[in-house]
This record gives C-alpha cells, structure tokens and sequence, in this order.
C-alpha cells in the first residue's frame, strides 16, 4: 500500500505541515507528504496518482480542515484502488466529530485502520463527503470569507461579524425544497436547510444526530423562518444537536431521510459544500451509497439494509 499525506499548508495557522512532520517521526511505514498548492490542487494530485498506480492500494490522508478532506475525496471517487482517511488541523473539523475524533491525529493509526464504505452526497459534478447546507449559516459562511481579513470585524471576530449579518439579512430564504418528491416547505421560505450524511457543520454544530454515513440515506433538516427572538433562544439546543427530540422544534423543523434532495432557488443563491461556498440556484443532491472507502481509527461501522427506513 502506499500512502500519502495531503497537507495544506495554510491550515493549522500556517503549522499543519510542521505538525505532520513530528506525528511521523515514529512511523515505521513509507510515505510522501504532499503540500498543496492552492484551491484543487489536492484533487488532482489524488487523481493522478490513482492513474499511475491503479493496480495498487493507495491510502490518502487528508492534513487540513474539511476542505481539503473535501478535495481529496473528489480525487478518490470513482477509484477502487484508493482508501482517504483525515488527520484535522483545520478550523471546523466537522466530518471526523461522527466518529469522536479522538483518533485521528494518532499518525500510525491513520495507517493501519481498516477502511470501509461510507456514502457520499453529489451535487452536480462534485461530491460530499459531510453536509450540505444552505440559508441561515452559508450567509454567515459567505460574510465569513468576505470579512476575515478585516480589521476589527474581521480575523477572529469574522464568525461573530458573519452571525450578526446573518441575524439581520437571513432569517427568511426562499427556495422549495423537495426530499424524494415531497415538498417541505410550503411557500418557500425557510430559514436553514441541512443535508447531512455527517453529523456536525460550522465546527460545533451537531446538525445530524441521527445521521448514519453508511445506511445509503441522506438526512435533510429544513427549519422554517423564526423570529430573532426565538432563534437566539433556541441555538444552544441546536448546538447540542437537541433539534430532533425537543418539543419546542416540533412545528419548526421538518426532517426526513431520503435518497434525493431537489432545491429550485432564486438567482444568486449560495451553498456550503463540506464548507466550501458555491454558487447555483437549480440543483439536486443525491445519495451515493458505499462510494468511498474511509479509514476511522478504532472505530467498526453499523451494518443497515437497502429496506431500512
């Protein structure tokens, strides 16, 4: 097997390659490290190297936050030979929260786990390996980007800068949202919509507590317009992952498991795709059943039917 670390050299606050360096020092394998370039440049190195080795098992591990898991995986897909894993040293780390965490930054682990299917959301001609969403936190996403090399507002005050807009410009999104054909949101309006085949979004939030990234379902939650008032008391619940089973979101939040998702939006519309930020109004995301192999150290996977509901 040969094995790759894919780092991104931004990540980490510009440490991530330095980190990897020392987690390896002890690694009685042989590997290449790999420090990305710029936007892509993981994908095609992912792909080229699963041309000029295809009759080999090739393991990438992704060094990064979820963007670059995200590029890796848009790399892998479509490969036999090839196995991706993650070592998080980005800002949110969202996919790996499903399984804990906890030992993912254990180098020899990422190594020599097995590695087994999970799905994978697409959307158009890219793939997902965590969440989709869009509405209330890809405004606050968007502003993120267009504010964090301000001053005051900016840096580590991007997040708040991005939630306070939010608040202000997001609490009613249009879209019609249909989950295998059903409508969800009569009207149109809503105020966030998750699709979820991991469990966290925006590095705390555990949008999809009920998700399985093996059962060849995707997890839609779609919330309806609150009011300010209602959002700001209701987030922490949110947070907790709490949305599905308290009865005070029972009238606010739909939520369905199916296998496609179809989204007529207005122009301009945005999504988060693994927290990268697209632009497209008329989309569909799909489920592709068992269309990667992961490596999660310690961790066997559940087993679950085509049947099951």
């Amino acid at each position: 097997m040969k094995i790759y670390f894919i780092v991104n050299p931004t990540s980490g606050q510009g440490k991530a390659y330095r980190t990897i360096e020392r987690k390896l020092e002890d690694v009685p394998f042989e590997y290449e490290i790999y420090q990305t370039e710029g936007p892509l440049d993981a994908t095609r190195f992912v792909k080229e190297k699963c041309e000029e080795y295809k009759d080999e098992i090739l393991r990438f591990i992704a060094c990064g936050g979820d963007g670059t898991l995200n590029e890796v995986v848009n790399g892998a897909y479509g490969y036999e030979n090839a196995e991706i894993s993650c070592f998080p040293c980005g800002s949110g780390n969202d996919y790996v929260k499903y399984y804990g965490a906890d030992n993912f930054t254990d180098a020899k682990s990422l190594v020599t786990a097995p590695a087994y299917p999970v799905d994978l959301i697409r959307v158009g001609d890219t793939y997902s390996i965590n969440v989709v969403n869009f509405g209330f936190d890809t405004c606050v996403l968007k502003t993120m980007l267009k504010v964090k090399r301000m001053k005051i507002i900016g840096g580590k005050n991007a997040y708040n800068t991005g939630v306070v807009t939010a608040v202000l410009t997001a609490i009613k999104n249009k879209a019609e949202l249909y989950a295998d054909g059903e409508l969800l949101n009569k009207g149109g309006k809503f105020l966030l919509c998750t699709v979820a085949n991991g469990s966290h979004i925006g590095g705390k939030f555990c949008c999809a507590p009920k998700s399985k990234n093996n059962d060849g379902f995707m997890d839609v939650c779609a919330f309806k317009p609150l009011s300010r008032f209602k959002l700001v008391n209701l987030i922490d619940a949110y947070e907790k992952g709490e949305h599905l089973d308290d009865p005070r979101f029972k009238l606010i939040v739909k939520y369905r498991r199916c296998k496609k998702l179809e989204v007529i939006a207005p122009e301009g519309f945005s999504i988060s795709v693994d927290g990268e930020l697209r632009e497209i109004n008329k989309f569909t995301c799909e489920i592709v059943p068992a269309a990667i192999k992961f490596a999660a150290p310690g961790y066997k996977p559940e087993v679950y039917g085509e049947d099951e509901e």
